[in-house]
């Protein structure tokens, strides 16, 4: 893929148009929730509490809500996220993102690691997209590969890179290192410090399926056929 074989509508679909600032006021996401229509957006994606607010916003259109879970550090007990993912859902998610527990993973204790997705997958049911976000940049390669097993083996829909909180964003390599690891069935979602159109190109070709970005209008606004569109 190269820069001038993805247009600017087709770019729209890949992306989750994000807000998670701790003073995202409701004015703020309110726009949030225009600006995924206007531009054709796949998903808006907020935080857990915010999930009914944007749901009312985006209802009857063709944008998903998608929210946190665990989220930024995914240290929480199990039972914590089970209740925010179900809240959530309950509250019109219908796409999850939650943060893998990192500490476990890095402790080498993989069961806790995997009874941590499959408890979220359980309550999310069958008709949530649960994405879960493996934090890159806080791992080493062996790391990152067992954690994109664990997230396939626990039935997740896609393995995501990062949070944006926690340092290190989202990488062509890892990206690719991850697509290899999950095949071609499973979601891949870019995620961290993606801002500009080749950047979300490269992600793309390196095998992501989403992006998540609070800078998707500019993405898409930089795209080679936007004037024409």
């Amino acid at each position: 893929m190269t820069n001038t074989t993805i247009s600017a509508a087709e770019m729209g679909q890949y992306i989750d148009h994000t807000l998670l600032k701790p003073d995202a006021t409701l004015d703020a996401l309110t726009q949030l929730g225009a600006e995924a229509i206007s531009y054709g957006f796949k998903a808006v994606c907020v935080n857990s509490g915010h999930a009914a607010y944007i749901a009312g916003k985006l209802q009857g259109t063709a944008v998903a809500v998608c929210t946190v879970v665990g989220f930024p550090l995914g240290a929480m007990q199990t039972r914590a996220k089970s209740f925010e993912a179900e809240n959530a859902v309950a509250e019109g998610a219908a796409e999850l993102d939650m943060v893998l527990n990192i500490g476990a993973l890095k402790s080498g204790d993989l069961k806790t690691v995997e009874a941590d997705i499959k408890a979220v997958r359980k309550v999310a049911e069958s008709q949530s997209v649960l994405k879960v976000i493996i934090e890159t940049g806080l791992l080493t390669t062996e790391e990152k590969i067992k954690a994109c097993e664990i997230t396939k083996n626990a039935g997740a829909d896609f393995v995501k890179t990062s949070t944006g909180f926690s340092g290190g964003g989202a990488t062509v390599e890892d990206v690719a290192l991850m697509r290899e690891v999950v095949g071609q069935k499973m979601g891949v979602k870019a995620s961290g410090g993606i801002k500009d159109w080749s950047t979300a190109v490269a992600m793309i070709k390196a095998g992501a399926n989403r992006i998540g970005t609070s800078s998707g209008i500019v993405i898409v606004e930089n795209a080679p056929d936007w004037n024409k569109s």
